[in-house]
This record gives C-alpha cells, structure tokens and sequence, in this order.
C-alpha cells in the first residue's frame, strides 16, 4: 500500500510538472490577447485600428515630404526612398516604448505567481512585432503596388533589416524597462534624448554622403545599419558598404543580457516600489 501511493504521488507530481511547462506559454498568450483588447479596444474595428493608424501615419507623411521632396538621393520615387527610412525606424521607435513599459502596464498581474515579468517583456514584443510586420507589409505592397518605384525588393533582405530594428528595439525596451522603474527621471530625459533621431537615422538623406567626420560619429549609431539595410534590399546598385549586421546584433544582445540581468536581481523591488 505505501509502495503504491508513492508511485501515485510521483505520477502527481510529473502531471503537475508537465502541466506547469506551458504555463508561461499560457500566460503570454492571455497577455497578447489582453494587449489586442485594450489597444483601442472601445473604438470600433478594435485592433484593426492598431495597424491602421501607424500605416495611416507613414502613408500621410510620405505623400507630404513627396510633395516637397520629388527628387530623392537615389532612385526616382521619394515614396519608396522615404518609407525604407520611416518603416523601420517607427518600428523601433513603438516596439522600444512599449517594451519599455512592460512591467508597468502589467504591474497588477505580476502579482500573481503564474505570471512573470519576462512573461509580460515577451508578450509586448511578440505582439507589437507582429503588429509592425503587417504595418510594414501593408505600406511597402501598397507603395510598389500603386507606383513605379523602379526598384526591386528582396524579401529575405527586407525581413533581415525588420529583424535588426525589432531586436535592437527589444534591447532598448528592455534596458528602459529597468531604467524607467528604478530612476523616474530617467524617462523624460530618454524622451529629449530621441527627438533628435529622427533626424540623425538616415531617413532622409544617405549616410555615404554625410562629410567626416560626421559619417564617422553617425555610424555609431544602430539605427543607421538598418535603415542603410532596408535600403539596399529595395536598390541592387545600392551597396551600402558601411552596414554591419554584426554591430546590431551584438550591441542589441548585449543592452539585452544587461537589462534582463537588472530585471531579474531587481525586479521585486520595483514591483514592490
């Protein structure tokens, strides 16, 4: 008889322990279904708008800087130079803020033991990464759609240039994520510091054609790879010698393994704060 309820209680515990491997998969799936309902959930068409919006954005500044800006530094259509630079860069600009915000919005479920703070970093940038994918799909299959872009898209190209802003975004959000906890008056100044990138990523002019040593400061910056990257899977005469996937990644993996080692020797505190 106690032989027998010992065999019982193993096969217990092996049907808890199988049943508790999902349960973070669980809980991000209930995250990301929770960020589809509250991303203008009382709005009608929901969601929808959550994809419309951003295309609606970039769709309207494109068709204005077209306007004033009918020649681009390479290629004929300003449409397709300016949406290679804007797409990627909106992309990092939402995945990183809201990454960022991660265990802020999602402060009253961390409480409970089945949800944890990488359960909610995860879900944000899974949802918001499928999100800017269709965005970018809808913008760049409308431009080359509608107009003589004269340009040849390389998908795999695309796809790589998405991955570096997404990654380097998570980085970000991540770090933030700690940062924006623990300091609080380290979110505003992050708000100062990026009104300027929009100006310093590449988006409206080619970085081979910034003089020194500007192009050289310039590099540094990630954000520049990927625009750099984006634009020459749209242009094949467009080498684009200076971008380094190598860079992106590596400065992406390390802002990530920093912030997460920050969020889990202090991610109680900040819960608790």
């Amino acid at each position: 008889m106690p032989q027998f309820a010992t065999k019982a209680g193993h096969r217990a515990l092996r049907e808890v322990r199988r049943h508790r491997s999902f349960a973070s998969l669980r809980a991000i799936g209930a995250l990301i279904l929770r960020e589809m309902q509250t991303s203008n959930g009382r709005a009608s068409g929901g969601y929808l708008w959550t994809i419309a919006e951003p295309v609606g954005g970039i769709v309207l500044l494109t068709l204005i800087f077209s306007v004033g800006f009918r020649s681009p530094p390479i290629g004929t259509n300003f449409a397709i130079f300016y949406a290679t630079g804007v797409v990627p860069f909106m992309c990092y600009l939402d995945v990183s803020g809201k990454v960022a915000n991660s265990v802020r919005y999602s402060k009253a479920l961390l409480a409970y033991p089945a949800v944890t703070f990488m359960d909610a970093l995860l879900a944000r940038i899974a949802f918001n990464t499928i999100t800017h994918v269709m965005v970018s799909t809808i913008v760049f299959t409308g431009i080359y759609t509608i107009l003589d872009t004269r340009t040849d898209p390389q998908v795999l190209g695309i796809a790589l240039g998405m991955v570096m802003a997404i990654t380097f975004a998570s980085a970000i959000g991540v770090m933030n994520c700690f940062m924006f906890e623990a300091f609080t008056w380290w979110q505003p100044l992050w708000g100062i510091l990026m009104r300027p990138l929009f100006l310093l990523s590449c988006i409206f002019f080619m970085f081979d054609d910034i003089p020194q040593p500007y192009q050289d400061w310039l590099w540094f910056n990630p954000l520049v790879h990927v625009v750099g990257q984006m634009r020459r899977s749209f242009y094949p005469s467009y080498v684009g010698e200076y971008v380094s996937h190598l860079y992106v990644f590596g400065l992406s993996l390390g802002l990530l393994a920093f912030g997460l080692m920050l969020l889990i020797r202090y991610h109680r505190d900040l819960q608790n704060s």
